[in-house]
């Protein structure tokens, strides 16, 4: 059963989607295998290891992030790298955009060490079964796909190189997914002081996150924050997963504190 914020994601990804993506969509959302893993993910990520949400609702956000720019970049006729290689349509590169969201960080129901790496021992079958249902006809495509899919999940923490479109957008939409109710239950549950606290403090002021048309560039992504420590999620998490995607050419980034000037990154 979803919860409250899930379905209200949800709801926000099915606007984005034409009838034949919604189908796929409602299939990510209850498969059992799946919310298994992110339910896991979460206990392992937030009780065990006291780091912030890497569950259903920022894989939802990270869908949904990744869905908002893959259509911006579409709107401002930048093809996706499936479709420059001609080998999938816009819509194959939103399904698999999906699907590498939904999957990217089930690597963290085993630890955080490494999560992109054993995340794909743990995907590669869930990504192969839902291939077989939806392009059971079409094996090339379903090749071509798990082949960008599991680039994204390898690729979404900025320490392997990726080369195409679609891992960069993955690896940008992770990193837009900061704003403070990620780090609101880790808070709750931890109030001791210990090293790597100024990530938790920090994404706790973090307001606002906004993905929108750019003024020049395709993409115009907002940060809005209450309290100047929010700088530290922007310049050492969002700026350098942008530094290392493919799309950073194409976005436009701004952030401040919400009643001050703000401040042009790129």
């Amino acid at each position: 059963m979803s919860s409250p914020k899930e379905l209200i994601l949800e709801k926000k990804i099915e606007k984005l989607l034409d009838p034949s993506e919604k189908i796929i969509a409602h299939f990510l959302f209850h498969d059992q295998q799946i919310n298994c893993l992110h339910d896991y993910a979460n206990i392992v990520s937030i009780k065990r290891l006291g780091y912030n949400d890497h569950g259903p609702v920022h894989m939802r956000k990270v869908v949904l992030n990744a869905l908002v720019m893959a259509n911006l970049l579409h709107r401002a006729e930048i093809q996706l790298s499936l479709e420059k290689d001609e080998v999938c349509t816009f819509h194959d590169c939103r399904i698999g955009l999906m699907i590498a969201g939904f999957l990217h960080d089930v690597g963290m129901s085993i630890g955080r060490e490494n999560h992109q790496l054993t995340g794909i021992v743990l995907a590669a079958p869930i990504i192969q079964r839902i291939l077989e249902k939806f392009y059971g006809d079409d094996l090339y495509k379903q090749v071509v796909l798990k082949s960008v899919i599991i680039e994204c999940i390898i690729g979404h923490m900025a320490d392997f190189s990726i080369n195409s479109m679609e891992a960069g957008i993955i690896l940008v939409a992770d990193g837009c997914d900061m704003e403070k109710g990620r780090a609101r239950i880790p808070m709750l549950l931890n109030t001791e002081s210990k090293v790597g606290d100024i990530h938790k403090y920090s994404a706790a002021a973090i307001e606002k996150v906004l993905i929108e048309p750019g003024d020049s560039l395709p993409i115009k992504i907002t940060v809005r924050m209450t309290a100047s420590v929010g700088f530290f999620q922007v310049e050492e998490v969002l700026l350098k997963k942008i530094d290392s995607s493919p799309i950073k050419n194409y976005i436009e980034l701004y952030a401040g504190v919400i009643g001050r000037e703000i401040k042009c990154y790129l």
